[in-house]
């Protein structure tokens, strides 16, 4: 297990059973990779580690360090007839930033202590606590997430594809947040950046973006490629801070992106395309300064869709307000109720996104006179116009290229047999 909050701690469990009438030995061996150095250090009177150590040649000048240090277990374990027994193995791993040769038995030097400092540290937390930290680290990282309800198409992905993305991409991202050693001046910059991110995510949503969500990923190099690529499309599309802030602001921008929210200088925009919104879906715990509100698409009875928001409960709840396309209607305040809201979806001409939620009531109530809206209507009145099929003066043309093509055959027929100089249609026998 990769230690969530604590980037550098790896947790092997052993469980050996042995159901057999007589006693079991086990041989144990610690190795590191074939061109690694092991040694043997005392971290007490009672406890030996093993340190490995070992550098990455980057290029012809710079290398990478590697110290891991373990607890060191005995070459033999025994286990009683029809028994069973646990060891809990810990390891710590230290890397270096890419440095130049000359001064890397120096920096290695500092990194094996440092590797066995942790070591001794982490020695003394129980494994069970550094489960449930790890769960809990998990935990508060999936907060915000996307919850997939009805799915209608082979397009869009499930909800098994989803969760396993965000969780391989995060895993693939550092959590400083989640580090209690970062400085609290820090903390503080970082925490902002994932509670209100200006324009991100610009473009149209990933939902149906089959390299972003993939339905199976081969192996550790698949993996990092696509976390690669997530982190490459969300810094091109305004997402640059959340992505720095580490895996609290992937996530949060990941969610932003699966839907199409984005955040503008004075309000958060659910920009979906109007003509898929088959599916049901939800967006849980994006961050908007203080408050963590979620957004559905939902489904009634009849099919049609329509918007759900709520949000989370607070000791200083932070006043939000939201209204449909076109700000046609006032806008309401948005509160921590059960039930939430529910917002029909308004389809306009020009297009507009489906739904605004600001800080500012006045932003909102000034924010209709500059859409220049021509036409609202309600969704299913948009999809069926777009469900007529082609518009009437296509069939007249071609209702008119046939009449006058039949007319023109006609015509020469005429002119064939009945006009001046016409053949007579049957021969005469005299």
């Amino acid at each position: 297990m990769a230690h969530r909050s604590l980037p550098h701690v790896f947790v092997q469990r052993l469980h050996i059973h042995n159901p057999t009438e007589r006693t079991a030995t086990v041989e144990l061996s610690q190795s590191g990779g074939a061109h690694f150095l092991s040694s043997v250090e005392r971290l007490d009177k009672d406890t030996e580690a093993l340190l490995w150590s070992g550098r990455v040649q980057l290029d012809q000048s710079r290398v990478l360090l590697v110290v891991a240090a373990s607890r060191r277990l005995g070459s033999h374990l025994q286990v009683a007839p029809k028994s069973e027994q646990r060891e809990q193995l810990l390891t710590v791993v230290h890397t270096s930033e890419p440095l130049e040769a000359a001064h890397a038995d120096e920096a290695l030097s500092a990194l094996r202590e440092a590797a066995k400092k942790e070591l001794q540290e982490v020695m003394h937390i129980s494994v069970d606590e550094l489960v449930t930290h790890h769960q809990q680290a998990w935990s508060d990282l999936f907060i915000s997430g996307v919850e997939m309800h009805v799915i209608t198409d082979a397009h869009t992905p499930s909800s098994r594809t989803v969760n396993s993305t965000l969780y391989y991409v995060l895993s693939a991202a550092a959590a400083p947040l989640l580090d209690v050693r970062l400085p609290q001046d820090e903390r503080s910059r970082l925490e902002s950046s994932v509670r209100f991110s200006d324009h991100c995510f610009s473009g149209h949503a990933t939902m149906h973006a089959d390299t972003l969500w993939p339905d199976r990923l081969s192996g550790a190099a698949h993996i990092l490629q696509l976390a690669t690529l997530w982190t490459l499309t969300l810094q091109k599309r305004g997402c640059k801070d959340l992505v720095s802030a580490g895996a609290h602001g992937v996530v949060q921008a990941m969610v932003l992106s699966f839907g199409g929210l984005q955040f503008t200088e004075h309000h958060l925009q659910f920009q979906a395309d109007p003509d898929v919104l088959h599916n049901s879906y939800a967006l849980r715990g994006i961050h908007y300064h203080s408050a963590a509100l979620s957004l559905a698409v939902r489904l009634d009875a009849e099919g049609k869709p329509f918007l759900h928001v709520w949000l989370k409960p607070q000791e200083k709840p932070l006043q939000l307000f939201a209204c449909e396309a076109g700000c046609m209607n006032e806008p309401v305040e948005l509160s921590a109720e059960v039930r939430g809201h529910t917002f029909p979806v308004m389809v306009t001409q020009p297009v507009t996104p489906l739904l605004y939620i600001s800080t500012d009531l006045r932003h909102l109530q000034e924010l209709r006179h500059t859409l220049h809206v021509k036409t609202i209507v309600a969704h299913q009145e948009h999809m069926a116009s777009r469900e007529r099929g082609l518009p009437f003066l296509f069939w007249f043309s071609v209702f008119s290229l046939i009449t006058l093509f039949h007319l023109f055959l006609f015509k020469l027929i005429y002119n064939e047999y009945c006009g001046p100089g016409a053949k007579p249609l049957f021969r005469s026998k005299v």
